[in-house]
């Protein structure tokens, strides 16, 4: 095997032009492993008509439905034929499902037929996506019950920290999922002169803390909590600036509230970012990152905020935190906007303290999709061999 150059499928329910975590970590994948290996991406149809990829790797699309009521579609890749054509003749040697939905689906029925391994990465929290959609517990568990049925055809199963491979060994995967991490493309911003120009466009006192939140302007990104804790922090005379960096449906609400707590001179909504490198200053100028999120799996951004030795603050106990040490590489708070408030003027009474974690961030956490994408081939080629030594020794069907 490690003389032909292997053909990988990723399966993806949601694509550019959309941007979201599972994109971007399955972009990545595609990028840095068709380095050495041919890289099919399996995905829906854009809803901008005149949107065509042009990527380093091949993107072949599936016909779509639109979900009412949201920004993401459901690919019918049984009503395009043109499209199973496509995949039929891909002649895959391993499948990499990152959604359990027709998209992953059809992943796990090519890789049956044609006998080939199948990996599918956890990436979100499902039964709380459902719960928030359909508000019904019932309805819940019954799509999570479906979605496992899925999971559990897979050869292996991957999760981006260990607290999400145990809340899906909870859910009733056959075995426990192992780890595999993300990572970033985010290199240290050095440019200080940028800082100071940033210090400046956002009137920013030697005195005050820069916080930052990157990310969808969601409800489900628990920003009222964000708020609520900034609100404390000003009854304490605490002196910061906050920037949310990002877009999304809650923009109207996040700014409402805002202004009715009076944090209207302390918060700024920064807009959508897409330039990496200047993301990478805003997360260079913080001081710590506010992420307070329960919804997330592991998301991208802690990383990004540890590439600039910017720590994270999140809540005691929530998955996003399973990669962290507290009080070493970052700190948790209990799930309460006053003791979120006290834990950050906690945090900034000891600068030298606060110094040494935001170095032990970027020492831990700080990982590079070069590093992460050499392991996954590594794993796909284990997992390519030891299906190959099963097929010689399955007994023969007469």
């Amino acid at each position: 095997m490690e003389d032909k150059k292997l053909t990988i499928g990723l399966f993806v329910d949601a694509f550019y032009p959309m941007i979201d975590g599972v994109i971007l970590v399955v972009d990545q994948y595609a990028k840095l492993l068709s380095e050495n290996a041919n890289v099919i991406v399996f995905a829906p149809t854009s809803r901008e008509r005149h949107y065509h990829d042009n990527r380093m790797y091949r993107v072949v699309r599936s016909r779509h439905i639109r979900v009412p009521f949201t920004s993401y579609d459901i690919s019918v890749p049984f009503l395009d034929f043109h499209f199973r054509a496509q995949l039929r003749n891909s002649k895959l040697d391993i499948v990499h499902i990152h959604s359990p939905f027709t998209m992953g689906e059809t992943g796990i029925e090519y890789a049956k037929k044609h006998k080939i391994p199948v990996v599918g990465t956890l990436h979100s929290q499902y039964k709380k996506d459902f719960i928030e959609h359909t508000k019904s517990e019932i309805i819940s568990e019954l799509m999570l019950t479906r979605i496992m049925n899925i999971f559990n055809k897979c050869d292996e199963l991957w999760a981006v920290n260990q607290k999400i491979s145990e809340i899906y060994n909870s859910y009733g995967t056959n075995t426990m999922p192992k780890v595999q991490q993300n990572a970033t493309d985010l290199v240290p911003f050095t440019d200080l002169q940028k800082i100071e120009a940033l210090r400046k466009k956002y009137e920013i006192k030697a005195d005050e803390k820069v916080f930052l939140f990157v990310g969808r302007i969601d409800k489900i990104k628990n920003l009222d909590f964000t708020v609520d804790s900034l609100f404390k922090l000003r009854l304490k005379g605490f002196k910061f600036k906050m920037l949310f960096v990002g877009s999304g449906p809650y923009e109207d609400e996040l700014k409402a509230r805002i202004k009715k707590f009076g944090l209207d001179p302390y918060c700024t909504l920064v807009g959508r970012i897409t330039d990496r490198i200047e993301l990478s200053s805003y997360f260079k100028l913080a001081d710590l990152f506010l992420f307070p999120s329960l919804y997330d799996a592991s998301s991208l951004v802690q990383i990004e905020a540890a590439s600039q030795k910017t720590p994270s603050l999140f809540i005691k106990d929530a998955a996003t935190a399973a990669t962290i040490t507290p009080d070493v590489n970052g700190y948790v708070a209990e799930d309460d906007p006053s003791l979120y408030a006290l834990k950050i003027i906690e945090i900034f009474k000891n600068v030298k303290s606060h110094q040494k974690v935001c170095n032990q961030a970027y020492q831990d956490l700080y990982k590079t999709w070069d590093e992460v994408t050499k392991n996954v081939y590594k794993n796909y080629l284990k997992l390519i061999k030891s299906n190959q030594t099963k097929q010689l020794v399955a007994p023969k069907q007469v």
